[in-house]
């Protein structure tokens, strides 16, 4: 294979990877449903789930759907937020080939991309790519992996998006997963969403413009949100909609399960290349 064609796998692989964990995001619940109180208008029903995503420190979920510039995608991850993050995701993304399917591991402020035989192929045998989020950013990547700055970010922020709309409906209820739930929808800016932010305390807020970057990144100013919310008023799914300047989104997140014990390891170092080193040398060609 050329150098040319490697380096090319290298980035889609990486590149499909750390989106995928740029938008592994959303509240969740496991409860066995219902809708909420009758005098609960669609807007608190909303805000009240929002406000609910506090309490959580761990979650396991399903994404699927389409990502800006990725295509395709579907994954299924555990993540925790607290005592520290940490995550860990098996992802598809068919749109980028036999260099799709990727596992993502997120632990001790370093994020290990790989886990299958293709990868190992091109990098002398070792199947993980690390990249460390404590020393390198966006643009030390020169472009190659969008979203690597985000990557530690708390995703229970992007199921509270809807809160910032100014026309939020009840659709109705439906079940998902087995659990009764009670569908919302409406229209929100990537203004609104900030406007909505202004009245929150100094943590919630800045957790929240975290996940909002990320957007702004790819083009998207204007969205459909809808979100499904369980009888104990969590959010048990919600799905964007949007036009990016990257591409389409649209992306449904649902949740499995909560507040339930995450552990996740690194891969063995002798499986693992240092995704600095690499870059260092495609730069120097």
């Amino acid at each position: 294979m050329s150098i040319s064609v490697r380096r090319s796998a290298r980035r889609r692989t990486i590149g499909a990877g750390l989106a995928a964990v740029g938008l592994a995001a959303g509240a969740v619940s496991c409860s066995n449903g219902g809708e909420e109180s009758p005098e609960m208008t669609p807007a608190a029903a909303v805000a009240k789930a929002a406000k609910n995503t506090d309490a959580i420190k761990s979650f396991r979920y399903r994404m699927k759907g389409q990502l800006p510039e990725q295509g395709r995608v579907e994954a299924e991850a555990s993540m925790r937020t607290k005592p520290d993050v940490a995550m860990t995701m098996k992802m598809t993304a068919p749109d980028q080939g036999t260099q799709g399917s990727v596992e993502v591991r997120l632990v001790d402020k370093a994020m290990y991309i790989g886990g299958n035989a293709e990868m190992a192929k091109e990098m002398d045998g070792k199947s993980w790519i690390k990249f460390d989020l404590s020393a390198l950013g966006d643009k030390a990547l020169g472009g190659a992996a969008p979203g690597a700055g985000q990557a530690d970010q708390n995703p229970a922020a992007e199921s509270t998006f809807l809160t910032g709309a100014k026309d939020v409906k009840k659709v109705g209820t439906e079940t998902v997963d087995g659990v009764k739930t009670t569908h919302y929808s409406g229209t929100v800016t990537l203004d609104d969403i900030k406007a909505s932010f202004k009245d929150k305390d100094k943590a919630t807020r800045e957790m929240r413009e975290k996940s909002l970057q990320q957007y702004e990144k790819l083009g998207l100013d204007k969205f459909a949100m809808d979100t499904w919310i369980d009888g104990e008023n969590h959010t048990k799914q919600f799905r964007m909609k949007g036009d990016a300047t990257k591409g389409p989104l649209d992306m449904t997140i649902t949740f499995l399960d909560y507040n339930k014990p995450v552990t996740v390891t690194a891969p063995p170092a002798k499986d693992t290349a240092d995704l600095a080193e690499m870059m260092k040398g495609l730069q120097n060609g």
